[in-house]
């Protein structure tokens, strides 16, 4: 049964407030004593607040998916955020809802499937999980991600003032993002000082910083008095992204990431997908909490 529009679910632990609409599973809302975490959306500059990745993380080439031959008009970042969820299980401080396949879908991604996502606040946290189920006859091909959008600056200041600080050193070389949203086939070398990346939001004039196969399964968005912790499980890439004029900082753990330039081929064969075999499922997480 369709969610009714703008249906949502409150969560609740100690001094921290939660709320998630059924329409795409989407955290709406985080709070913690009253001070907001998440992004309030602005249709001039991002519309979203934490969508969910669903069969696809990213853009595929001209808005198509391939699978046996076939075209199937499987855009950015799939269809799970534009789709009404059904609630499996709740309490005070979780949820639990699950999107299942039918016909809709399998015009976008013929496969059958059970995508259950869920959400869970302890007094400084907000933990997220997306558990993907196989439901066909024979293998599927899929990725997913989370997208939550946090205020930034987040605890006052100037966004000049936060950095991310990585869990590993990492390489620092992030790819361009090519026409059309594509993982382009060039790279860019961005400024880090050991684990750390200084933020401004000149970073983002080229979309989204992609750190494909991480090194790092954690991160901190900081500055010195205040941060959000970011830990992930099985999830390799981490994206970062705003859009110039926005005050707001997307922490982005991905299981898959767009279709790289010049791909053409099969959804089983794209870089970043992985394939369920009948019958199996695969769980993603990630965890966002409060330190200050």
């Amino acid at each position: 049964m369709p969610a009714a529009i703008g249906a949502t679910v409150s969560l609740r632990s100690g001094a921290a407030r939660a709320t998630v609409a059924l329409r795409g599973a989407e955290a709406m809302s985080w709070s913690i004593g009253g001070r907001d975490l998440l992004w309030t959306p602005d249709p001039a500059l991002w519309s979203d607040v934490s969508p969910l990745l669903f069969p696809v993380v990213g853009w595929t080439r001209a808005g198509e998916a391939r699978v046996g031959g076939r075209l199937y008009p499987l855009a950015l970042h799939g269809f799970a955020r534009l789709l009404d969820f059904e609630v499996a299980a709740q309490g005070e401080d979780f949820v639990r809802v699950v999107l299942r396949d039918d016909a809709l879908t399998r015009a976008l991604y013929p496969f059958a499937f059970s995508f259950t996502a869920e959400y869970r606040l302890t007094g400084a946290a907000l933990e997220m999980s997306a558990t993907v189920a196989n439901r066909s006859e024979g293998p599927m091909p899929y990725a997913c991600g989370f997208h939550p959008g946090f205020r930034w600056p987040f605890a006052g200041g100037a966004q000049e003032d936060y950095r991310i600080v990585f869990e590993k050193a990492e390489t620092g070389l992030v790819p361009h993002v090519a026409p059309g949203g594509l993982i382009a086939r060039t790279s860019r070398k961005i400024a880090m000082e050991d684990r750390s990346l200084k933020l401004s939001p000149a970073l983002f004039s080229n979309d989204a910083l992609c750190f494909l196969n991480a090194a790092s399964k954690s991160l901190r968005f900081e500055r010195p008095d205040a941060a959000i912790a970011m830990t992930t499980e099985n999830l390799p890439h981490i994206a970062l992204w705003m859009r110039p004029g926005g005050q707001y900082l997307c922490l982005e753990p991905w299981s898959g990431h767009s279709d790289p330039e010049g791909f053409a081929g099969d959804l089983f064969d794209k870089p970043g997908m992985q394939a369920l075999e009948p019958g199996a499922s695969a769980r993603h997480a990630a965890r966002f909490e409060l330190v200050a």
